[in-house]
C-alpha cells in the first residue's frame, strides 16, 4: 500500500486559513496547534505556517495582555488581491507618465541639432570617445567578474529577489484557490478579473537558472 502524500506548504496555508474563515474567531497559537491536525496539518508545522501567513498579511496577530491572538476574515484575502492590483495599477500609471516625460525631453533635445560640418565632427569625436570608454569598461568588467565577493553578493541579491517573487506567487495561488473553493458560481467572473490584472494561464513560479561556477573567477 502506497504511503499517503503529505500536504504542500500551499495546501497547509489554505487549510489553516479555512479554520479562521469558518469560525471568524480569535485564536491562541496553542489552539491553532490543536485545530491544525483536524485539517490534516500536523501540530509541529502549524507555527511556521501561521507565521508565513502573517508575513504575507493574510493573517493578523495582536498582543492582548500577555497573550498573542491570531485572526483573519474571508475579506482579508480579497483585500490582499485588490491591494496587489492597486499597487500594480499605480506602478503602470507611473511608468506611463515617465514614458511621456522622456518623449517630451527627447523631442526638446532634437531642437537645434540640425546637420552641419561642426556637428558631424563633434559626433565623430564623441563616437571615438565612446569606443575608448567601452574598451576600458570591458577591461574593468573582466576584473570585476573574477571578484569572489562581488560574485557572492550578486548571487545573494538574485536569491532574495527570486524568493520574494515566488512568495507573492504563493499568495496569489492561495487567494485563487480560496476564491475557487468558496465562489464556484463566480468562476467566469473571477477568470476575467485575473486576466485583467495579468494573471493568465501561463502565470507560474519563477525558475532560477544556475549561475556558472566560472563566473566566480579562476
Amino acid at each position: 500500500m502506497s504511503k499517503k502524500r503529505g500536504l504542500s506548504l500551499d495546501e497547509k496555508r489554505e487549510k489553516m486559513l479555512q479554520i479562521f474563515y469558518d469560525s471568524q474567531d480569535f485564536f491562541l497559537l496553542k489552539e491553532l496547534e490543536k485545530s491544525g491536525p483536524k485539517k490534516g496539518v500536523i501540530s509541529q508545522s502549524v507555527k511556521d505556517v501561521i507565521q508565513s501567513l502573517v508575513d504575507d498579511d493574510l493573517v493578523f496577530k495582536d498582543k492582548i495582555g500577555t497573550s498573542v491572538y491570531f485572526w483573519s476574515l474571508p475579506s482579508t484575502a480579497g483585500n490582499q488581491l485588490r491591494n496587489v492590483y492597486s499597487r500594480l495599477e499605480s506602478d503602470l500609471k507611473s511608468s506611463k507618465k515617465r514614458h511621456a516625460e522622456l518623449i517630451d525631453q527627447c523631442n526638446a533635445l532634437k531642437k537645434g541639432r540640425e546637420d552641419s560640418d561642426e556637428r558631424d565632427e563633434a559626433l565623430a569625436e564623441l563616437k571615438a570617445i565612446e569606443l575608448k570608454h567601452n574598451e576600458l569598461k570591458d577591461e574593468v568588467a573582466q576584473y570585476a567578474d573574477n571578484d569572489p565577493a562581488a560574485f557572492e553578493a550578486m548571487k545573494k541579491e538574485i536569491e532574495v529577489a527570486h524568493s520574494a517573487a515566488n512568495r507573492w506567487t504563493d499568495n496569489i495561488f492561495t487567494v485563487r484557490q480560496w476564491c475557487a473553493n468558496n465562489f464556484p458560481q463566480a468562476k467566469e467572473q473571477l477568470e476575467n478579473l485575473y486576466n485583467e490584472i495579468g494573471i493568465t494561464e501561463d502565470f507560474d513560479y519563477l525558475e532560477m537558472a544556475p549561475v556558472p561556477l566560472s563566473s566566480a573567477g579562476d
